[in-house]
């Protein structure tokens, strides 16, 4: 069943709230590199994977994780390259998506997590995807964020964008993204390009967390290698959508409708794929769990909580 509801019109069924369990912060070595990661909850059925985007890390995350954790096992890990990560320089470590989602990957099976949720968001959509395209029997469900996975959720200038990043490889375009990697741009084009009139919702620790682990050429450098590789995620959004087609995951989307980054058609076209996916549209940017955490730990532990009661009802 398709619903669509802007948050004027919020309405999500009501679920008990449970007290938070203290988040925990670890490090694993995973091939060879040490990987920073938040974890909450009890380890059990319902784990959810909490997948970071640009220019953040599971640090995007703090305020969702206390709000899932009474219920569920939540893992957010910062990528290879982001956050209390390793760093490796990019003259010595290759930076794509293809190596995020390996060591995402591999992260959880040191875990020994054999199952679980994936909450996509910005680059978590494209480390996602090739997460589950190597293993489509772990997945039980997605939880789309602003995360696209279809041409239609970037408009034509911002296709030609990632393109020409990708194969315009002079200086003039390497200095082009490395601007965008500075602070003027990671505050004003990032965090607060959505909340026009509203700032003060959004928490300056976002950019100056995000900020300190920019502060060296090589890491900004990192980020313009991801950029660059970027689209190539445009072109194997066939290869995630006959995913999509095949395996019917349940899938909850909840994007900000305010994102002129990725836009809303962009969840909408989901459905194409998934025509029972629930859908909803909030009156929110890019970076709605920053926004509105509550407004989406409600959407999640319903959807969750319904996911359950099916599995539960069926002879």
């Amino acid at each position: 069943m398709l619903i669509v509801l802007y948050l004027f019109a919020f309405n999500v069924q009501a679920v008990d709230a449970t007290w938070p369990t203290k988040t925990q912060y670890h490090y694993a070595k995973i091939k060879e590199q040490k990987i920073f990661y938040r974890e909450a909850g009890t380890q059990h059925k319902q784990t959810i994977v909490l997948l970071h985007g640009y220019p953040s890390s599971s640090h995007t995350y703090r305020e969702l994780i206390p709000l899932l954790s009474g219920r569920y096992h939540v893992i957010a890990p910062d990528y290879l390259g982001s956050g209390f990560s390793d760093r490796p320089a990019p003259s010595k470590q290759d930076y794509t998506f293809e190596v995020l989602a390996k060591y995402v990957t591999a992260l959880l099976q040191h875990l020994k997590v054999e199952r679980y949720s994936l909450y996509l968001q910005d680059f978590g959509a494209p480390v996602g995807f090739r997460m589950l395209l190597k293993n489509p029997e772990k997945l039980d469900a997605l939880i789309v964020q602003n995360g696209n996975t279809y041409l239609e959720g970037l408009t034509p200038q911002r296709q030609a964008f990632f393109k020409q990043a990708n194969l315009d490889r002079s200086q003039a375009q390497l200095d082009k993204l490395y601007s965008f990697t500075g602070e003027q741009a990671i505050i004003y084009k990032q965090y607060l390009r959505d909340v026009t009139g509203n700032t003060s919702i959004m928490n300056p620790d976002s950019w100056t967390h995000d900020l300190h682990f920019l502060q060296t050429q090589k890491d900004r450098l990192i980020q313009v290698k991801l950029l660059q590789d970027y689209y190539n995620n445009l072109l194997d959004y066939p290869k995630w959508q006959a995913y999509l087609r095949q395996y019917q995951p349940a899938t909850l989307i909840i994007w900000g409708k305010k994102d002129p980054a990725f836009i809303a058609a962009g969840a909408q076209a989901y459905l194409k794929d998934l025509p029972n996916a629930e859908l909803h549209l909030l009156d929110s940017g890019h970076f709605t769990v920053e926004e509105k955490p509550v407004v989406v730990a409600k959407y999640i532990t319903a959807f969750m909580t319904s996911l359950e009661t099916q599995k539960t009802s069926k002879p």
